[in-house]
């Protein structure tokens, strides 16, 4: 096989024939060195600057516009205007350009295919643009023909065209009529001189003209010598085609491709023209940021996350209008609640976005996650609805929605997103709240199904059609159905973290708390700055009886979010298992005292009580431990372990004959439990020795009382036990 010919150092650096590399070095060499042989209208070209947006270069764009000196015929439509090149210039200026402007056919097509573009006729567009390119193989109308074949999905078509070779040096739109015969003849000016166009590349009879390959990159090393120089790449002449370049590779899965197309990492980071504080040029979106954010996602489908969360970092301190970046990086929950916060109040809103700084920080702010902050949550969204009028807008009032549920207020949180949906049928953020609202309001489970049955005929390609269904099963206990299409779910958005939340639920409500411990352990490495996983997976150590990982997952749940009252219970069971009563105590009673502030059903809280009480009743605090367990009981009267634990307090405080009620309400609620029938032995017993006038009960606490327990069961007697829950028992 002979070699492949090598590059001729004769040819410049910067022209594509110079390295097989895709990578935007050359690119960004070009920017920093101010060099402008690639495209020579200026000494730093408009289609280099990554501070600018796409948006001087749209068709569809009605301000802001790059000023002129000259200004177009009136009779000429704004559609075919050159301010549609996004390799222009930004100082380039037409004097030459004559009053009296006669149309040609390039003009007339020109105006047709975006006319197509803006009435979304794309095969349209595509027809006429691609005969555009074959007349003028000018790189501005290759540019907007990729646009179009990029919106017809011919992602591997739109690619070639971008990596052919095209004249660095484009010749000027014909200003002549075009000639039935496809030649383009002179035209005259206002003062009646002729005038003859030149073009390289182009010449009065296209069809006699040599035309440079379309075959890729590979090809470009057969351009004779004399033209290397004038011929490259769109993607080495304009940062807008390099990523247009590489949205095309990530659509068709090109990972690694997509990658050395925009670079491992910023390459324009350090060049001295990047930065927060480098204003955008146009007033829209820089693509430098837009290529971040590009990147960023092109991490998480390698399963890079930490480079994945710093692309997303970048690229919104590049350009605080990035929203989708914001969007992963609070959606995806790659930041703990700390560092999302002060990420966000330091951006520079003001620096970028003068007019519009304190808008922007406060529709951010609302966003963000609410276990902490409250007070600046409330003023943000206050201002939002009182100074900007958004009291109504989906945005703004989901932020107020999520408040509500971190505080577990369910039926509020409730009224809220059916607002949301009433307004608009499907926001996404939204409908995971919707949906568990209706799984925690019971009396709500037949909604969850009807919702459940319109998304799935809706939307039968939405990750959250599949989810709803899935929690559906939840509310029927059908844990392996439920987990079948949580499975599914995130099959289909493995970034959705509810479903991977509740698909590791499935296994712990199954029993199979080895595979819970897996399902979670997943969640925790793909959302690294949620504490729900860790706090998961610290209650199923617990389960397992695996303490030392239990305290070492419940700690990093806690130094996430400190005010869960679900988190601060598994704290006080650890405390309590390690005989710390006091602790857990107070633990217990935090929990509560988040507790009360929610709209769950108190049976979700409850344990916090019996746990409570079970604390001061090791500690021989019987007064409490009976306030603790009769609260419970004024909202569950039939809560058998209440009653029996009650009972138990009875007993240690000589109260025998309410003991033996509270033994019998036991029994009669659970009647084969062997543990209380134990006790109520022993009370009987104790009670008919005592005599009428005797002392009753076991003023040695709990060491007498477990003695006297030791000596009733070596009495022989034939009682039959369950797995008990002995005095011990705690809750979590």
């Amino acid at each position: 096989m002979p070699n492949l010919p090598t590059p001729s150092s004769s040819r410049h650096r910067h022209s594509i024939g110079s390295s097989f590399s895709f990578g935007p070095q050359s690119l960004v060499n070009s920017l920093t060195e101010g060099n402008s042989s690639i495209i020579s209208s200026g000494p730093i070209s408009f289609a280099l600057d990554p501070n600018r947006s796409i948006l001087p270069a749209s068709p569809f764009r009605s301000s802001p516009a790059i000023p002129r000196r000259t200004k177009a015929s009136a009779n000429r439509h704004p559609l075919a205007n050159d301010t549609t090149d996004v390799f222009q210039d930004s100082e380039l200026e037409d004097d030459d350009e004559p009053e009296g402007y006669e149309w040609g056919m390039v003009d007339r097509m020109r105006l047709w295919r975006h006319d197509a573009l803006m009435q979304h006729l794309y095969e349209t567009a595509a027809f006429w643009g691609d005969k555009v390119v074959s007349w003028t193989n000018d790189p501005n109308d290759a540019f907007w023909l990729a646009q179009t074949y990029f919106q017809t999905h011919q992602y591997s078509r739109a690619e070639r065209l971008l990596t052919r070779p095209f004249p660095t040096n484009p010749p000027p739109p014909p200003r002549a009529a075009g000639l039935p015969d496809g030649r383009f003849g002179a035209f005259r000016n206002a003062k009646g001189k002729e005038k003859e166009t030149e073009a390289s590349f182009f010449s009065s009879n296209p069809l006699q003209e040599p035309r440079l390959p379309v075959g890729g990159a590979g090809e470009l090393f057969n351009i004779a010598n004399e033209q290397a120089d004038s011929v490259s790449r769109l993607v080495d002449m304009s940062v807008a085609c390099r990523y247009l370049a590489a949205q095309c590779q990530v659509r068709q899965g090109k990972w690694t491709e997509a990658t050395e197309m925009l670079g491992e990492a910023n390459p324009f980071r350090g060049s001295g023209r990047s930065g927060p504080a480098i204003p955008n040029m146009d007033g829209g979106i820089k693509i430098e940021a837009s290529m971040c954010h590009l990147r960023g996602l092109l991490m998480l489908k390698l399963n890079r996350g930490d480079q994945a969360k710093h692309c997303f970092m970048e690229a919104l301190a590049l350009d605080v209008k990035c929203y989708e970046s914001f969007d992963q990086l609070i959606s995806g929950e790659m930041m703990t609640l700390d560092e999302e916060w002060e990420f966000v109040q330091s951006l520079a809103f003001k620096e970028q976005t003068p007019a519009d700084a304190e808008f922007i920080r406060m529709i951010y702010t609302s966003r963000l996650r609410k276990y902490k902050h409250a007070e600046e949550h409330a003023t943000a969204r206050h201002k939002l609805v009182e100074d900007y009028g958004l009291g109504d807008n989906p945005d703004v009032l989901y932020g107020f929605a999520d408040a509500l549920f971190s505080q577990f207020r369910w039926a509020d949180c409730f009224v809220i997103t059916s607002r949301i949906l009433g307004l608009v049928s499907v926001h996404a953020p939204t409908m995971p709240l919707h949906i568990a609202c209706l799984y925690q309001l019971s009396h709500l489970h037949s909604k969850l199904f009807i919702l459940a049955h319109e998304l799935v005929e809706r939307e039968p390609e939405s990750p959250i059609s599949w989810y709803a269904v899935g929690v559906w099963y939840l509310t029927t206990k059908k844990w392996s159905e439920a987990r079948a299409y949580f499975s599914k779910t995130s099959l289909m958005d493995p970034r959705f973290a509810p479903a991977w939340i509740a698909f590791a639920h499935t296994f712990a409500l199954e029993g199979e708390h080895d595979h819970a411990v897996t399902a979670y352990s997943t969640c925790a490495r793909m959302f690294t700055g949620s504490h729900l996983p860790l706090l998961f997976i610290g209650m199923e150590h617990i389960v397992l009886s695996n303490l030392p990982l239990a305290d070492e997952a419940l700690f990093a749940a806690q130094s996430m979010c400190d005010s869960d009252p679900l988190l601060i219970n598994e704290q006080a069971v650890m405390a309590y298992n390690h005989g710390q009563y006091e602790k857990a105590a107070e633990l217990f009673d935090h929990a509560i005292s988040l507790a009360r502030a929610t709209q769950s059903s108190i049976a979700v809280w409850v344990a916090i009580f019996i746990n409570l009480g079970t604390c001061f009743r090791k500690m021989k605090r019987y007064p409490e431990a009976k306030k603790a367990y009769g609260y419970v009981l004024e909202f569950e009267p039939q809560n058998a372990i209440a009653l029996g634990f009650l009972g138990m307090v009875h007993h240690l405080m000589n109260e025998l004959d309410d003991a033996i009620v509270r033994y019998h309400e036991t029994l009669s609620i659970n009647p084969i439990n062997g543990h209380i029938i134990e006790l109520l032995n022993l009370a009987l017993e104790n009670n008919a020795s005592a005599g009428i006038m005797g002392q009753k009960g076991l003023p040695g606490g709990d060491e007498e009382w477990s003695k006297k327990m030791r000596e009733h069961r070596n009495k022989g007697k034939d009682v039959t036990r369950l797995p008990k829950r002995g005095d011990d028992t705690i809750i979590h």
